[in-house]
């Protein structure tokens, strides 16, 4: 099926609200030191989380006792202990099926990005991730930006790879409305056909509580549910999205709103701890009624993970 097609039928779907459940969603992992009872929200009984990642090669102590979360490790940027980091974990037990790598390397400091050139990761990779194919662990690609750049930097990545980076999955980072969404997905599809995907940062960010309510359960929908749409009375397109090839994704808003950097409407908890409609509707809930409050002067474009900590830790201090 033609992308051009499948932007034009968006608008046209039905939009199912409420609550949905999906083996696919993870937890991009985001600490509050002076909350620390959040932690136990993601964990509950009624949650259907399955993953979690925290942008380091170590587990959180916060899950280390949980059976519903399993570790995804990151290398943000460059190392040289994140292979003896993974190996060891695997060693003593643990299930470490995928690494994610490189978090928005072709963003800036400023914006949380890691910053590091192509070829420094290239070679980065081969020594820290590649080995890890032999133990059975699936490797993802790069986490770029959803910017111009991140296509060029992954092209530039796997120049200097020279045909010795195996990438499993292609991390995808979205913030902006569905339509934008839709179309970036589709444009990593194109590039890469043949590698699934995971949308492992995603949110619309700094819009009124209406519109993040619609893109959730819009991208919801996208990643879970799409598989036919009736083109005319006697005639189907089926669309192999979600269930084929993006296998997993992971909202970015596990924080409350008076410290969210992609506005508070976005975020899964109110101020207080409690669970947005959005936030419970992710963990396969129902709608809470509880609203996002932020805090004025305080929201930023969305910048990345190391932003938005040490916001909460700013936060904190007030």
């Amino acid at each position: 099926m033609h992308w051009s097609f499948l932007l034009r039928i968006i608008p046209l779907l039905p939009v199912i609200h409420g609550q949905t459940t999906s083996s696919k969603r993870g937890l991009v992992y985001v600490p509050n030191e002076k909350h620390r009872s959040d932690d136990s929200i993601w964990v509950s009984a009624s949650s259907d989380l399955t993953w979690y990642y925290n942008y380091d090669s170590k587990p959180s102590p916060a899950f280390s006792n949980s059976t519903k979360l399993q570790f995804v490790p990151m290398l943000w940027g460059s190392s040289t202990t994140f292979l003896d980091d993974v190996t060891e974990q695997i060693k003593s037990g643990a299930n470490i099926s995928y690494v994610l790598t490189f978090n928005e390397p072709d963003g800036g400091g400023s914006t949380g990005g890691s910053a590091i050139p192509a070829d420094t990761a290239a070679e980065t990779w081969q020594r820290e991730v590649e080995p890890l194919k032999k133990l059975g662990v699936k490797l993802g690609a790069p986490a770029v930006t959803g910017a111009p750049s991140g296509f060029s930097w992954l092209q530039n990545f796997f120049n200097a790879c020279k045909g010795n980076c195996s990438v499993d999955f292609i991390p995808v980072h979205w913030y902006g409305n569905f339509e934008g969404l839709a179309s970036h997905v589709g444009q990593v599809r194109g590039t890469y056909p043949n590698v699934t995907m995971w949308v492992t940062e995603y949110a619309d960010n700094n819009v009124d509580l209406k519109e993040s309510q619609v893109f959730y359960n819009q991208s919801s929908q996208f990643f879970d549910r799409i598989e036919y749409i009736t083109c005319s009375r006697h005639t189907k397109q089926r669309l192999t999205l979600g269930s084929s090839y993006i296998t997993h994704y992971s909202y970015f808003g596990s924080f409350r709103s008076s410290v969210s950097n992609v506005g508070p409407n976005a975020a899964m908890l109110t101020e207080k701890g409690q669970l947005t409609d959005i936030g419970s509707w992710y963990l396969g809930g129902t709608a809470t009624g509880k609203k996002p409050h932020g805090a004025a002067g305080r929201i930023v474009v969305f910048a990345g993970s190391s932003i938005i900590v040490s916001l909460a830790s700013i936060w904190n201090l007030l």
